[in-house]
């Protein structure tokens, strides 16, 4: 299942974040990948410039990099990170057998 990135789906992954306690902020500053993660306040700076495809891209990719406790979320955020999980995130795959030897 693919998402559409409009301001709704944008809503989605700030709430997501906000039930992980991180606090998403839009400011502007020279961030070298777009955003700032300031892990020890759990605040997430996002460069206020970009629209909402590159909004959504950069929680993404933030979402990708953080730990989540999956426990802590309400139902239907699981269901919206296990959909991310599988489409978006780089996951590693177990080590199929090779002919390598």
């Amino acid at each position: 299942m693919g998402f559409k990135f409009t301001r709704h789906f944008l809503k989605k992954l700030e709430e997501l974040l906000g039930e992980m306690s991180y606090t998403v902020r839009y400011e502007k500053g020279s961030f070298q990948s777009g955003y700032c993660i300031v892990e020890q306040r759990r605040i997430a700076i996002v460069n206020k410039f970009y629209d909402t495809e590159g909004r959504i891209n950069v929680l993404l990719d933030i979402l990708s990099s953080i730990d989540v406790d999956t426990e802590s979320l309400t139902e239907k955020s699981q269901q919206l990170y296990q959909e991310l999980r599988k489409n978006y995130f780089a996951t590693e795959e177990p080590d199929a057998p090779s002919n390598d030897q």
